[in-house]
Formats: C-alpha cells, sequence, structure tokens
C-alpha cells in the first residue's frame, strides 16, 4: 500500500547552520572592505601607520578565518548526522508502514486535530470509499459522514444523523471497544485508545465469525436446555403441555400421556390445541371444555376442577406473553378420596374431642377445687403457725421470765444449778421452736423476700457484734472484714443465712477459730465462713442440708440440725447459690454467692424516740392475757426494785389507773383477748395519758410471738419497738436503760 508521507518537522541544526552562513558571509565582506581600504590609501606620512593597520587587520582576518573554517567543519558535521537521521527515519517510517501494512486488522492513526494520518489496507478493504480521500487527511466527521449516508451499517441505515452522533462521541471518548453490524452482514469491532500526543488509534476487527460461533454456540445451549426442560418435565407428577403460538404442541411430558390414556401418535392425538380439545372432550369425556380453552395475550393462570371419565382433575392453564398456551393436568383423584377420609376421621375425631373435654372440663372443675382446698389448707397452715407461735412461746415466755427472776435471788449451790440447767433447757426449746416455726413459714411462702441494695458491713458487723462473745468464750479467734460493697438480697434472709454459717462454725469448732470473707468475682460477691473444725466427709455433704440430720462426730454438741435446712430453703428462695468445701480432719468453708451492688444512698433507720417520762419512772404497766405471763414479768421486774402494774387490757381499772396516774412504761402483748392488739391497747392508753394532763407521750413496747413480716412491718410504721417471745431479759434491761426506767 502506499502511504501518504506527511510534512517533515524542522531540524533546529538547519537554522544553525543556515546563521553560520550568513556570518561568514559578513566577515567576508568586512575583508574585502579592509583590505581595498589599504590598496587605496596614497599618503606617505601615513605608511607606517597603515602598515601597523594593515598587519592588526590580518592578524584579526587569520582568526575570523580560522573560526570560520571550524565552523564550517562543524556545519558539515552536522550534515551528515542530519542526514544518517533522515536516512533512519525514512527506514522507521519504512519499518511501521510494513508492520502496519501486515495487520490483518484495520488500523487507522488521526492525528490531535483529528485528521486521518495513516491508515492501512486492511481498513480500506473495510471502508473502500475512503481509497480516493486518504491522501487529503480527511477529518474523522467527516469519514463518518460518508459511511453514514452510505448506507454502509445497519445503524445508519435506521437514522444517519444520530448514529453519526453517536459514532463521533465514541471516537471522541476512545475508551474501549464497541461492535457493529455492516450492511454487507458482516460484524466489526472497533478498539480505540488515545495518544500521548492527543491523537486516536483504532484497529477494525472482523468477528464475523465469532459472532456465528456464538450463534452455533446459543443454538447448542438452547437444545440442551429444551432437553433439559423435556426431563423435568418428564419427572413432574402432573401431566403438562404446551402450544406455541400457531398453536402447535412443542413440548409434553410422559404423564401427560399416561392421564389422557394416549396409545397414538402425540402429533395425531394432541399435535395442536384443536386435536387436545377433540381428545379430551371425546374420548376422556371432559365435563368442562372451558378448562382447555385458547386465551389471547399474557394473562393470570386459571384452575379448574373438573373430571375426565371417573378421575377428578385439576386443570392449570396460563397463556403466554409470546403468544402460546401451557396446560397442566393434575389427577387429584386419590387426593379427594384422602381427605374424605380425614374428614370422616375428623368427625369421628371432634365427637371424642367434645367427649374428652366434658371430661377434661369435670376434672378442671375438680382440679379448680382441689386448688382451693390447698390455698385454704395453706391459709389454714399460715393461721397455725401464727397461733402456734403465740400459744407454744407463750407459756415458754412465763416460764423463761420466772427462771430468769429465780436466778437472780440468792441460793444454794446446788439449786442454782438447777436454776442454771434449766435457763439451759429453755434456750434449746426456744431455739427448736423458733427454727420449726421458720421452716413452717419457709415452707408456706409466708416469708417473701425483699431484693434490695444492701451494704454488707451492716450484716457483717452485726455478725461481729453478735458471735464475737461467743467465740471469746469457746477459746477461738474470730475475724469480720469491712468491705465496703454492697450488695443485691433480702436483708433479713441473707443474714439468718450467715448467723447459721457463723454459728455452726463457732459450735462445732474446739481450737482455731472463725473466718469471715468477702470476695468479688465479676458481677458478684462471694461471701465465705472458714472453720478449723472436723471437717465432713464427702457422702455427708448433702446429708447436713436435711432436718434433724447431725454428724456422728458433733453429737456432743447441742444443736437440733435445723440450721441449715433454713439456709438451703432461704438461698433457694433468694437464687443465691450455696458451696461448701471441707475435707475431714481440714475445716470447713460454706459460702453463698450474691449479686453485686452499686452503692446508693439509705433511708436512715427510724431512730427509737426516747420520751421524757411524767410520773414515777419506776413503774411499769404490763398488759397480758396470760396471767403466768403476768405474774412472771411481776416478779423479774420486781427483782429490779422496779413497780409493776398488771392487766389483761387496757379496760383493766388497775392498768388505766396507772396509765392516768403516770407509768414510766407500758409493755403491751400483741394478740390480746377478743381480737384486740397491742398497737390499738396502747393507742387507746396513750389517749387515756394524754386526757389525764400529761403532756409527754407514754412510752410503749411490744412483745408478741408472731415472727410474720406482716406484724413487724405495722409495728414499726407505728414507731413501737418490738420484742419477739420468749423475751430475753438482757434485751429487756437494755430497753429499760434506754428509756431511763429505773427502780
Amino acid at each position: 500500500m502506499a502511504t501518504t508521507r506527511p510534512p517533515a518537522a524542522t531540524d533546529p541544526r538547519d537554522d544553525k547552520i543556515a546563521a553560520l552562513e550568513d556570518r561568514v558571509r559578513r566577515l567576508e565582506k568586512i575583508n574585502e572592505a579592509l583590505i581595498d581600504r589599504v590598496e587605496r590609501s596614497s599618503d606617505m606620512d601615513g605608511s607606517y601607520s597603515m602598515f601597523e593597520t594593515a598587519i592588526a587587520l590580518e592578524s584579526m582576518v587569520r582568526e575570523r578565518t580560522a573560526e570560520l573554517e571550524d565552523t564550517l567543519e562543524k556545519l558539515g558535521d552536522a550534515n551528515a548526522r542530519l542526514e544518517v537521521a533522515h536516512r533512519d527515519t525514512d527506514a522507521a517510517r519504512a519499518r511501521l508502514r510494513d508492520a502496519i501494512e501486515s495487520l490483518s486488522d484495520g488500523f487507522a492513526i488521526f492525528d490531535a486535530e483529528d485528521r486521518m494520518v495513516m491508515c492501512n489496507q486492511s481498513f480500506l478493504r473495510f471502508w473502500p470509499e475512503f481509497e480516493g480521500v486518504r491522501d487529503s487527511h480527511p477529518q474523522f466527521s467527516e469519514l463518518a459522514e460518508t459511511l453514514a449516508y452510505g448506507g454502509r451499517t445497519i445503524g445508519s441505515q435506521l437514522s444517519p444523523e444520530r448514529w453519526v452522533r453517536e459514532r463521533i462521541a465514541r471516537h471522541r471518548e476512545a475508551s474501549g471497544a464497541h461492535v457493529q453490524l455492516l450492511s454487507d452482514g458482516r460484524w466489526l469491532q472497533i478498539n480505540e485508545m488515545k495518544t500521548t500526543e492527543g491523537g486516536t488509534v483504532g484497529i477494525y476487527t472482523d468477528i464475523t465469525s465469532v459472532k456465528a460461533e456464538d450463534a452455533r454456540e446459543r443454538a447448542r445451549e438452547l437444545a440442551g436446555r429444551n432437553l433439559a426442560l423435556q426431563a423435568s418435565l418428564d419427572t413432574l407428577s402432573e401431566g403438562a403441555c404446551l402450544f406455541d403460538q400457531d398453536r402447535k404442541l412443542v413440548a409434553w411430558n410422559e404423564p401427560l400421556v399416561r392421564m389422557l390414556g394416549i396409545d397414538a401418535h402425540i402429533e395425531d392425538a394432541i399435535g395442536t390445541h384443536q386435536k387436545l380439545h377433540d381428545w379430551c372432550v371425546s374420548q376422556q369425556g371432559l365435563d368442562l371444555p372451558q378448562a382447555i380453552e385458547w386465551r389471547s395475550g399474557k394473562g393470570p393462570r386459571i384452575s379448574t376442577d373438573c373430571s375426565l371419565g371417573e378421575r377428578h382433575f385439576v386443570i392449570r392453564s396460563v397463556s403466554l406473553s409470546a403468544g402460546g398456551m401451557a396446560y397442566a393436568f393434575d389427577d387429584v383423584t386419590d387426593r379427594i378420596r384422602f381427605q374424605r377420609s380425614l374428614t370422616e376421621q375428623a368427625e369421628t375425631l371432634e365427637k371424642r374431642v367434645q367427649e374428652r373435654t366434658a371430661e377434661l372440663i369435670e376434672v378442671n372443675r375438680q382440679l379448680v377445687e382441689a386448688k382451693n382446698e390447698a390455698e385454704t389448707a395453706n391459709r389454714s397452715k399460715t393461721s397455725f403457725i401464727a397461733a402456734a407461735s403465740h400459744d407454744l412461746l407463750q407459756p415458754l415466755n412465763a416460764a423463761r421470765l420466772f427462771v430468769s427472776a429465780l436466778a437472780e435471788r440468792r441460793m444454794a449451790m446446788t439449786n442454782r444449778g438447777l436454776v442454771r440447767q434449766t435457763a439451759v433447757a429453755l434456750d434449746s426449746v426456744e431455739e427448736l421452736l423458733e427454727a420449726l416455726l421458720e421452716i413452717s413459714r419457709l415452707d408456706a411462702g409466708a416469708i417473701q423476700p425483699e431484693i434490695a441494695a444492701l451494704p454488707l458491713d451492716r450484716i457483717l458487723s452485726a455478725l461481729r457484734i453478735e458471735f464475737a462473745p461467743l467465740a471469746r468464750k469457746g477459746g477461738l479467734t474470730f475475724e469480720v472484714p469491712e468491705t465496703g460493697l454492697w450488695v443485691r438480697s433480702d436483708l433479713r434472709l441473707l443474714r439468718r443465712i450467715l448467723q447459721n454459717f457463723v454459728s455452726n462454725a463457732i459450735r462445732y469448732t474446739e481450737k482455731g477459730g472463725v473466718e469471715v470473707s468477702a470476695t468479688t468475682d465479676g458481677n458478684a460477691v462471694r461471701i465465705a465462713v472458714r472453720d478449723t473444725g472436723p471437717g465432713i466427709a464427702v457422702e455427708k455433704r448433702e446429708a447436713i442440708f436435711e432436718e434433724f440430720r447431725r454428724l456422728a462426730s458433733t453429737q456432743k454438741t447441742p444443736g437440733k440440725g435445723l440450721g441449715l435446712a433454713i439456709v438451703r430453703r432461704a438461698s433457694a428462695m433468694l437464687a443465691h447459690r450455696i458451696d461448701l468445701t471441707t475435707a475431714p480432719g481440714e475445716g470447713s468453708t460454706f459460702s453463698i454467692t450474691v449479686p453485686l451492688a452499686e452503692p446508693s444512698a439509705i433511708a436512715a433507720e427510724v431512730a427509737e424516740k426516747t420520751r421524757a417520762v411524767s410520773g414515777t419512772k419506776g413503774t411499769v404497766t404490763v398488759i397480758d392475757n396470760d396471767v403466768q405471763v403476768q405474774e412472771g414479768m411481776r416478779v423479774l421486774l420486781e427483782n429490779w426494785g422496779l413497780e409493776v402494774v398488771t392487766g389483761s387490757g387496757p379496760d383493766d381499772p388497775g392498768v388505766r389507773q396507772s396509765v392516768r396516774k403516770g407509768t414510766g412504761l407500758l409493755i403491751a402483748d400483741y394478740h390480746l383477748d377478743d381480737g384486740l392488739t397491742g398497737d390499738l391497747a396502747i393507742a387507746d392508753l396513750r389517749a387515756a395519758h394524754s386526757e389525764a394532763g400529761h403532756e409527754s407521750e407514754l412510752p410503749a413496747v411490744v412483745i408478741t410471738a408472731d415472727r410474720t413480716d406482716e406484724v413487724k412491718q405495722a409495728l414499726t410504721a407505728k414507731e413501737l419497738p418490738v420484742l419477739t417471745k420468749p423475751v430475753k431479759p438482757a434485751q429487756l434491761r437494755a430497753l429499760l436503760r434506754k428509756l431511763e426506767i429505773t427502780g
């Protein structure tokens, strides 16, 4: 292919050579002028001067001539190198042309002004109409318009102007490949990219054979899909067939052949939609022909329940967007029979359910009655516990008062020993009754925990005060830390659990000591009581938490075996984990894990009011419906040098006279006769005390055998101090001292 050579660019060395040649010419003219001037001079007097001048000029001419010769030599070298460069450039251009021409793809280069600089014969084979204009370096837009209005591409035949705009835009973007379909059926892939000088390079590849192979591959893929579709249709339990827009059968499956009883060639039986209609109606007795009617246009799927002979079918039909129809035949005969069977079974079951429902109603009625009886029994049990607390502890309280009064009298040593043994026996009975009543209340649900944030040191400090004397008496060390921790639990139940831990540890430890510790573990606090006692064997660890279970090694130590039974019930109610670490001869560690709590401000406990007492401070008025308790209180208080007035109620003349006169303290039992309670009796007598002209409020305390939370909360709300039966003389005496009641 002959290609047009673009104008060569101007070489800077040519400009330099031209400048040197011009300079040489000027020097030659100067030299000639100087020589001519010397030769024409006729002044003899200045001959010497002229001679010197001539010599100087000759030297200058000689130097300039040497420079000129050197410059001319450099000019010759430059011309030689320039000639070599021109030859190399022409060779490179020739190689480039050969390389471009060797390409089987079309190739064209456009400069920065979008003019075609060079192309190869493959390019002209695609576009032969460019043969006559390539030497004029046409614009790309001119070439695009030539193709568009010549109808050389399919796109340009539809809209030339639009095709030209889109083609020029693609050419200017030059960001990748696109495909053009020529009018002669060939497919051309055009790949354009920008050059560093702002021009564009285009490569044009004939991909007609690739497109043809793609078409063949799609045909093979479509055939494979058709096979897969047919295989899928054959796996269906439903019969299926498909008709094209010309109402000809194009697909079906084997279940359809079996369902319709087709024993002829499929094309002869249902090859068209009309044949399908005739076969189903005439041969199979379809009762609803509209189930397989033809519908034009895409529409919803329609299901029709119908019969083909003695069989029941659901025929589903749907019209396709391409103009065909698809049908599915579902034989539901067995399903209908099964549903009928289920209906019969359901009716039978319904009757049985009605019978069972009636039975359940009767059972529920009986359960409700049983539940009501159980609740009544529970309430009775709770009432019994309250009554037992009062009735059992009343005589015990009187006995303790008498023994305490007797112990303070002077008597022989043998008698004093008997009194001491009696007091110990009463203490044992008191502990046993308290433990039994507490277990009964826990089992009956009469105790409900009140979970709150508690300062742990409040409980530990109480343990230290309560058990330190007992530990010293047994010669044991007793360590209780200051933790600064807060826990979430019930104050009374948690204290009861720790009391049992410490009490058992001190009771069963002969030497060494008992240590209480509290450690945090994540969001929990582990409170442990460790002793140096005999320890517990592995097989006995569960038994010690049962009622009245004591180990053989501890039989000599006083105790009833109920403390840990209370611990188990209380910890289960609080959902606190109890752990035991022990071994024979190595002591035991009982621990409880309690949730950790954030410190918070707690209400200050209601301080017991110390009231000024009018009248005789040494007088105590006692109200109790048990005569023995009255007498026991009288004997005990008189031994302390106090004047005592007793009565069975607030209406007793002696009691009312003592109150009006001015008594130092009023002690009232909680459960009095005729349903009267101690707090009401105190209120009545305080009113009488006030009517008598006493300005200060009458000090009062309630003594009760009822240890329920309701009673304690009611009395606390009225700011009445409470002592529980059997009354410990030391507690009573401490209260008297606090109120400054003296004999």
